[in-house]
């Protein structure tokens, strides 16, 4: 979708993709401020929910990764209810998801690269984290860097045309068929848009979980 200009900060260009995203971002610091306000042992409803929606992404990681689940825990569930709001803000008749503009989804997947390597230089030290691009032969090295690289590419583009292409088929259909059938549309629509939030902050733990493990896995070899 178009990502028409609303003003310009000297060579900064604001989009509606980038206040859409700030909104969001907005909104979930608003939920978390209200929502752990006035903790109590005995939860009430919404203390309830959000329990139940940490419980559920700690576990996701843990499962993942067992040991440094803590550790990555604050990245990864930001990652999930970002993507989750913005997939669906499609739905707000006047707005469009700022994961259809690429990039948004760059950014997003940039952030996961310098995130998995910062996150294993912590746990590991710069010089054992760097060790295992030479293994198990330094002959790999360069493959290595490549799939770095194309990994964070198709991580951009996966998220950027799987949401493109749900919403432009939503008009479509909504085009040739009026609104004779909205609510399958709509909820397709909101279906694929939790499936490819998942699949994004899926793939983000299991990048961070790999570097994170990786001298781990090449001992354990």
């Amino acid at each position: 979708m178009e990502n028409e200009l609303t003003f310009a900060l000297g060579p900064v260009v604001i989009g509606v993709s980038l206040i859409t995203t700030w909104g969001i971002m907005l909104l979930i610091t608003a939920i978390a401020w209200f929502s752990t306000r006035h903790l109590d042992r005995v939860p009430g409803t919404l203390q309830t929910i959000v329990e139940g929606i940490v419980a559920a992404i700690d576990e996701a990681i843990t499962a993942v990764a067992p040991e440094h689940g803590r550790q990555i825990m604050p990245f990864i569930a930001s990652i999930w209810l970002f993507l989750i709001i913005a997939n669906l803000t499609g739905l707000i008749p006047g707005l469009h998801s700022p994961t259809d503009d690429l990039s948004v989804t760059s950014a997003l997947a940039i952030l996961v690269f310098f995130s998995a390597h910062w996150f294993g230089i912590k746990t590991q030290g710069l010089k054992n984290y760097l060790h295992h691009y030479l293994t198990p032969n330094p002959i790999l090295l360069p493959f290595h860097i490549i799939s770095e690289f194309t990994r964070t590419l198709a991580l951009a583009i996966r998220l950027f045309g799987n949401m493109m292409s749900l919403e432009l088929a939503a008009m479509l259909i909504l085009l040739v068929a009026g609104f004779l059938a909205p609510i399958p549309i709509l909820m397709l629509h909101i279906i694929e848009a939790l499936v490819q939030a998942y699949i994004f902050g899926m793939l983000a733990l299991i990048y961070l979980a790999g570097a994170i493990q990786s001298q781990q896995l090449n001992s354990s070899e």
